[in-house]
């Protein structure tokens, strides 16, 4: 129970904090009116926790070329590149609670056109930033309707590949959902939870369809060596080749959905093209793509 799935609830800080940390968490309640679990757990480390909450408030909450709705909407597209659906579901509150349009909530397809051009670059970041271009910078700048001024491109920017950065700690942490969200904003369980875990059920489901998947590939192999102890002329040689083109079997199935229906229809409604992901930068013997610089 608490903050992370991953650190007993004893070890993170609470309102007995050292005066320093504490007066760390009053301001972030003062500002935001809670203190998430993200705050709580970075707690642990209290300068990376001030860095980090100046950080955010200059990014969300000062005077800035974006309006505030839109930056909260920013942060929900970035994070649903990554599928987590905690900050997902953090930031459509917040979105709310500053006047944003509730119909942008349906999905990506209700918002601006201007923040939808901002899908391509958002998913270049989140998977293969080394793919950017001075031309996809271009367009945005390009005069025109829906046109970006530098100044707007820079914030939103900013904010892309701070909520990218985000999720990974999210993730990496076991974040457990706030105390007021309900199951389907919980963050997708970056590793299987036992039976204990906090977790919402159907969260739980990836970890234990993984298990599964493991569990079979043993089964597998167990058949395999069997099957050599009745084979006598099987050498080592043939058996190691049975055994790798086992695991590259079970790589080559799909694994199970870690996605349940509630986070189809609150995170993956912002995201177009979700087959996109990451691949290799570059590959030994391959040549190097170019990158791109910008002192």
């Amino acid at each position: 129970k608490g903050p992370s799935a991953f650190i007993p609830l004893g070890e993170i800080p609470q309102e007995g904090a050292e005066s320093s940390l504490r007066q760390l968490l009053i301001d972030a309640f003062v500002s935001a009116g809670r203190v998430d679990n993200i705050t709580m757990v970075m707690g642990l480390h209290p300068q990376y926790l001030s860095s980090f909450w100046k950080t955010q408030y200059l990014l969300l909450r000062m005077d800035g070329p974006l309006p505030y709705h839109k930056r909260h909407y920013i942060a929900i597209m970035a994070a649903a590149r990554h599928q987590c659906s905690y900050l997902v579901g953090l930031h459509m509150e917040e979105f709310l609670q500053v006047g944003g349009n509730p119909a942008w909530l349906q999905g990506l397809h209700c918002a601006p056109q201007k923040l939808r051009n901002l899908n391509e670059i958002n998913k270049l970041l989140a998977h293969r930033p080394w793919l950017v271009t001075k031309e996809h910078i271009e367009a945005l700048l390009k005069p025109g309707e829906d046109s970006w001024s530098l100044a707007e491109l820079v914030q939103a920017l900013v904010l892309l590949t701070h909520y990218h950065s985000l999720a990974s700690f999210v993730f990496g942490c076991g974040i457990n959902p706030e105390e007021d969200q309900d199951g389907g904003h919980g963050c997708r369980p970056p590793s299987p939870h036992s039976d204990s875990s906090p977790a919402s059920d159907d969260s739980m489901g990836g970890g234990k369809d993984a298990m599964r998947e493991v569990e079979m590939l043993m089964e597998r192999m167990k058949l395999l060596q069997e099957s050599q102890l009745e084979e006598e002329e099987v050498t080592q040689e043939e058996m190691e080749t049975r055994f790798e083109l086992e695991k590259t079997e079970s790589l080559l199935v799909a694994p199970s959905d870690i996605a349940d229906h509630s986070l189809q229809s609150n995170v993956l409604c912002f995201v177009e093209d979700p087959e996109f992901g990451y691949k290799d930068f570059t590959r030994r013997g391959e040549q190097a793509p170019p990158t791109f610089r910008a002192q």
